[in-house]
């Protein structure tokens, strides 16, 4: 492809963050974007910075029904989907034995589900016009940290199922790329810092697994990624180092955090016990908004 130019690229999860981001970034090389999140006053000013080459649909990734009622309109409007970003996702951040047992359940339902959902929809599209598929994983599917379980165990799956569909769908013309950013300067990222427990834990992180990345690096490497259809885009380069040794990485994990476990197991118990295994748990507005979209649901 090497040019997003007069392509329809539909984003999930475009609301915020590196959803909105890139697209903004994609429209303003040319690509017609089709935005797909659950906040619609923020979906509205993203798709005003893209320009009139954009739109927005409100859905929940997670409901059949509202994708393919969101692809069919998004088609009938652009003619079609070359780029499908399914970027959507939450976090919620806790220890197994002590988070709110629904918070963990909707990462796996959001992060996962999600992205089969909408990547199982729109395939017929990407098929149709030979296109691309960016499937957004995580860091955190090759370094699982303690409290952190349920968006590891997602974003890990995400890869797996990137990497099955790749082979399974290159004959048809298409090809899938799986992008592993590590801690970006999101709304977030930025929520997750301030969790009494967690954000005290992840500041004590030695070197680059500590760092937090600037938005714009992560738009810059997702979108040229997107243009060259990489199969894999590392946000930043070092990502892909560590893939090497992925082996050795949950022995290292549990010797640099065995000493902050203990103390921080306490606190979880007792943040939860002052606000509630809900408010412990939810990580951003992202978390917040497929919140109050289940209540309406129910």
């Amino acid at each position: 492809m090497r040019t997003v130019r007069g392509k329809v690229v539909l984003i999930t999860g475009a609301a915020r963050g590196i959803g909105a981001g890139v697209a903004k970034r994609l429209a303003q090389q040319g690509a017609k974007v089709a935005l797909v999140g659950l906040e619609p006053d923020e979906l509205k000013r993203v798709a005003a910075d893209c320009g009139p080459d954009a739109a927005f649909w409100e859905a929940d990734v997670t409901s059949w029904d509202a994708l393919e009622k969101t692809v069919d309109e998004v088609v009938a409007h652009f003619g079609g989907i070359d780029v499908l970003v399914a970027n959507a996702g939450i976090a919620a951040t806790g220890f197994a034995r002590s988070i709110d047992r629904a918070a963990f359940e909707r990462v796996i339902e959001v992060d996962l589900l999600g992205v089969w959902r909408t990547t199982r929809v729109c395939l017929p599209h990407l098929i149709d016009r030979r296109g691309y598929a960016l499937l957004v994983s995580s860091a955190a599917a090759i370094m699982h940290i303690p409290g952190n379980a349920a968006y590891s165990a997602a974003k890990a799956c995400v890869e797996a199922f990137a990497n099955s569909l790749r082979a399974e769908v290159k004959h048809l013309g298409v090809d899938v790329g799986v992008a592993h950013p590590t801690w970006i300067a999101t709304d977030m990222v930025n929520s997750a810092d301030k969790h009494p427990v967690f954000g005290a834990m992840r500041a004590s992180a030695p070197g680059l697994a500590g760092k937090t990345y600037p938005l714009s690096v992560a738009v810059d490497l997702i979108s040229e990624g997107i243009a060259k259809r990489s199969r894999a885009i590392h946000v930043p380069g070092w990502v892909g180092a560590i893939k090497l040794i992925r082996a050795l990485l949950p022995r290292l994990v549990e010797l640099s955090t065995r000493s902050l476990i203990p103390a921080a197991d306490k606190a979880a118990v007792e943040d939860i016990a002052k606000r509630g295994s809900q408010e412990a748990s939810i990580v951003g507005p992202g978390a917040r908004a497929d919140l109050d979209a289940a209540q309406k649901r129910a």
